[in-house]
């Protein structure tokens, strides 16, 4: 055991004067600040993943199950935060993420610095969503399940209204809010745009009878852009839309809801990324004088 915490340990060494020769050599090479933005971000990750498992042990048995992955995600972003010089700023003018629960919380995704955009607005009493195959993989499996994970059932589904009927079990009994990707995948993209939604959040949210909650991230290709090697420091702004009620909806009306909460997101996006870059950005026509999501400030708790 003591051999094995002196492997540890030299490695931490090693890895930690690795990263700082990289960000010091970033004052000179500017495309190293890259690698030592990467050096930092992951081995913040796996330590507060480590945590995690730790938090999400003691959270369960103290019957608190259902913050726990509020509690990581809040330990990853204060942590990322003096390690990368990147924070997320949140304007939540309605408090939403305090005062709206259940809900399904959606925004874009751009790349795997997402991971830090939830740390700094995942709301109490939320989680993630994950395929429940994953509950059967070691370790990842574990914490999922330990930090109350949404599982949604794939197997043997035709469609996405199928897929979500345990999930929408889940949060109504649980009073349990998600958090969902609604485009699948991460973007990547330079200008900001969005990837077109799949329906999935959007059923659930119907099935559940709760409200869905965009949050928009400004495009900080600026600050991450992976296919030009850039890693910087910066503040990135996000923007918590008033919920939309999904009262008296039904499965025939999630095409629309899915178009309509598009074009609110896609919108806002560029009025994000127009600020946050400091210069105008033009709106697509597609977008002009088009409809908008109906959005009215929900509290599901009442």
């Amino acid at each position: 055991m003591v051999l094995f915490l002196g492997y540890v340990a030299k490695f931490l060494v090693g890895y930690a004067a690795l990263t700082i020769y990289f960000y010091m050599l970033s004052l000179v090479v500017l495309k190293a600040a890259f690698v030592a933005r990467g050096l930092a971000s992951y081995i913040t990750l796996v330590a507060c993943a480590l945590y995690g498992v730790f938090a999400s042990i003691v959270l369960t048995l103290v019957g608190k199950q259902q913050i726990a992955q509020w509690a990581v995600a809040r330990a990853f972003h204060y942590s990322m935060y003096y390690t990368t010089g990147i924070q997320f700023v949140v304007d939540d003018p309605n408090n939403v993420l305090n005062t709206t629960r259940p809900a399904v919380f959606i925004g874009n995704h751009q790349t795997e610095l997402d991971v830090l955009m939830l740390g700094a607005i995942f709301p109490k009493y939320c989680s993630v969503t994950a395929k429940a195959q994953l509950k059967r993989v070691p370790f990842l499996g574990w914490f999922m399940s330990l930090s109350g994970t949404i599982f949604i059932d794939r197997k043997n589904s035709k469609d996405a209204r199928s897929a979500m009927d345990g999930a929408a079990s889940e949060i109504k009994v649980k009073r349990q809010s998600v958090y969902m990707f609604p485009e699948g995948t991460r973007s990547y993209t330079k200008e900001p745009t969005l990837l077109p939604f799949k329906k999935g959040a959007f059923h659930l949210a119907v099935q559940s009878g709760v409200p869905i909650v965009p949050v928009v991230v400004a495009n900080y290709s600026h600050i991450l852009y992976i296919k030009g090697l850039v890693f910087k420091s910066g503040k990135i702004p996000v923007k918590v839309l008033a919920p939309i009620s999904t009262t008296n909806l039904t499965p025939a009306d999630v095409d629309e809801l899915t178009q309509s909460t598009y074009e609110l997101m896609h919108r806002e996006l560029l009025s994000l990324t127009e600020k946050a870059r400091g210069q105008p950005i033009a709106v697509p026509a597609s977008l002009n004088g088009s409809s908008t999501a109906k959005s009215t400030a929900v509290d599901s708790r009442k």
